[in-house]
């Protein structure tokens, strides 16, 4: 197997000086925005728990959504390999977090309800799921767990493009 290594570039710039900088911990906003080369920006903060803006994005939104998303995508990968047609694919992932000495993600638990073209097999599909989280990057690189929780149907109709 190759080792290749991908790089990745970000840059976080905080706009949440009000004049006084941090001059104390309610003298300035945790605004700031994430921005990759052409992409488009990402407005964040921090949790509203810690004075946050709850109409941004913060760092705990974004872990639980890369664990999603990374998994959503090998998922849909690994469902085509094998001849399966998702159709629909929404996760509505948790994740917990614990203050104390030293704060900590403590678990994500993935919820994807999933719809399949009739007469896909759902066992294989939801197996699929097993083998999406060995292969996710995010999952891999965290040091708690996470885990799935799936839903998966077969649509009413036989074909999108009739829905």
């Amino acid at each position: 197997m190759s080792h290749r290594e991908h790089h990745y570039q970000v840059k976080v710039e905080w706009k949440g000086n009000k004049g006084r900088g941090t001059e104390s911990y309610k003298a300035y906003d945790r605004l700031y925005d994430i921005t990759a080369g052409d992409k488009s920006p990402i407005s964040g903060s921090s949790d509203p728990a810690f004075l946050g803006d709850a109409s941004c994005w913060n760092p705990e939104d974004l872990l639980v959504a890369s664990a999603s998303a990374c998994h959503k995508l090998w998922y849909l990968h690994l469902c085509a390999e094998a001849g399966i047609s998702v159709y629909t694919y929404i996760d509505r992932a948790e994740g917990t977090m614990r203050e104390g000495e030293k704060g900590c993600f403590t678990s994500i638990v993935l919820k994807p309800q999933i719809t399949l073209r009739p007469g896909d097999d759902i066992d294989r599909a939801v197996a699929l799921h097993h083998r999406a989280h060995e292969l996710c990057f995010i999952a891999n690189s965290l040091n708690f767990p996470v885990t799935c929780q799936p839903t998966i149907l077969h649509s009413a109709r036989s074909s999108v493009d009739e829905q």
